[in-house]
């Protein structure tokens, strides 16, 4: 299912779940799934509200434990231990590295250290894993955003007053298409931020799709020209899906001649886990004819920032070169199917004479032959057959 969020008015944590819960998803499955982690001291609210005549919902969450700051290392154990669905876990836990690593540098310390009274503490975790839970439910596998809007002024919090967009907004926006605003107040939040840019695999306009259910989250205050709400749109891509589509992507390479090839490996695994779209190594000749090795990442703008220094301090290379190229793609989508093995996610992908070619996902297929003891090639040719 694809969903795109329409941020005209920006983006919170509150204001996230608002919309998700408008689309469908009951409040008894979010208080019951957000029982199962070890939180108490808190209670949900959602009431039906009107924004310049809009219906929306209003999530508000009463914290009578205002005195505990939990740092990011607790947060990540308590998650990570719940029995929560792993999907659940996982998007949880990328939201709350992204918000502690904006916060670790502004505030210089390890982003393990980093306190969540800034973002709410309790309301923050309810906020993002409840926001997980609602992806989960509604089979939310893509997501696309607007551009972001930014207010102005100066916001209150712990540490003193701070300049609107606050600090780690900011950081955490690098590289994301943004506008300002007239409007004396703060739009997106650091959680609003960091969900956004967890989740959004582009910032663009409204892609061809098939709408089928609309919700809107609202914020706490009223603007005077414009509704303060987040909208939600959820459907499927256009039935007309046989264009090859296109989009800009960044090239990073550099060339390496005296680095333990052992530690290449290493490098991938990270590249690839900082947002990394692919790495190659590739065999070349160098300065006195010396074998060197180019690496080259591709990658979206948002992340190249993070993966320029990560290649800068994971290798010996004194430099790299990066540049913009366009690139064509077929259509695309993961897919929740049913097979012998479970329900399993693939990527379902179009060729240009609109036929439909279903790619198992590598990670879904080894877990399914190491938790079965069978060989990976089986996993895959089972998958595609059953799913076919």
């Amino acid at each position: 299912m694809l969903a795109y969020f329409d941020c005209f008015s920006g983006i919170s944590g509150d204001m996230t779940l608002g919309a998700l819960l408008d689309l469908g998803v009951p409040v008894s499955y979010l208080k019951e799934e957000l029982s199962r982690i070890p939180l108490s001291d808190f209670s949900i609210s959602v009431a039906s509200v009107h924004r310049s005549g809009i219906h929306a919902s209003l999530v508000g969450v009463d914290v009578r434990d205002n005195k505990t700051h939990r740092n990011f290392a607790e947060i990540k154990s308590m998650i990570a231990n719940s029995p929560l669905r792993e999907e659940v876990k996982a998007t949880s836990l990328r939201v709350f590295e992204r918000l502690a690593k904006a916060e670790g540098r502004i505030h210089s310390c390890s982003p393990e250290e980093v306190h969540f009274h800034e973002v709410g503490g309790v309301d923050a975790i309810v906020d993002i894993v409840g926001m997980a839970l609602c992806l989960d439910y509604l089979n939310i596998t893509d997501v696309i955003a607007s551009s972001i809007p930014l207010g102005k002024g100066f916001v209150e919090c712990r540490h003193g007053t701070l300049p609107v967009p606050a600090p780690a907004t900011l950081a955490i926006l690098k590289n994301v298409p943004v506008y300002g605003t007239d409007i004396p107040h703060e739009l997106v939040t650091p959680t609003g931020a960091a969900i956004i840019t967890s989740l959004a695999q582009s910032f663009r306009p409204m892609p061809r799709m098939l709408i089928q259910q609309i919700g809107y989250g609202a914020g706490v205050r009223k603007f005077e020209n414009q509704p303060n709400l987040l909208r939600v749109i959820l459907g499927t891509a256009s039935e007309d899906r046989n264009d090859i589509l296109e989009d800009r992507i960044s090239i990073l390479e550099c060339c390496i001649d005296d680095m333990n090839p052992e530690l290449f490996g290493f490098l991938m695994d990270r590249l690839l886990e900082e947002g990394a779209l692919d790495v190659y190594w590739i065999p070349v000749y160098m300065k006195k004819n010396r074998p060197g090795t180019m690496l080259q990442v591709l990658c979206k703008d948002e992340f190249r920032e993070t993966l320029i220094r990560r290649i800068l301090s994971e290798t010996t290379s004194l430099g790299l070169r990066f540049y913009e190229v366009n690139r064509r793609l077929l259509w695309r989508q993961r897919l929740k199917v049913k097979t012998s093995y479970g329900t399993v996610t693939v990527k379902g992908v179009k060729d240009p004479e609109g036929k439909l070619r279903i790619v198992p996902e590598y990670e879904e297929c080894k877990r399914i032959a190491v938790a079965n003891k069978v060989p990976l090639r089986i996993v895959y040719e089972t998958i595609v057959k059953e799913a076919s």
